[in-house]
């Protein structure tokens, strides 16, 4: 691998191949961050539904 990109100038190595790379591979990128950003949105409203669960029903068993 390395006597393939030995003859190449800095840029195509650093700059060239990485922005073909985020032009071919964008839409799996694009959507990965999107599953991770929607799984930890629904962790997020799951932690407070139990958290607000867990309130309800200690302030209904103190008052009774």
């Amino acid at each position: 691998m390395r006597e393939i990109f030995a003859g190449l100038p800095w840029w195509v190595k650093w700059i060239a191949i990485p922005v073909i790379a985020l032009v071919v591979f964008g839409g799996v990128i694009g959507w990965i961050i999107s599953v991770v950003v929607g799984l930890l949105f629904k962790v997020l409203v799951f932690v407070a539904l139990v958290a607000g669960l867990i309130y309800v029903v200690r302030k209904f068993m103190s008052t009774t």
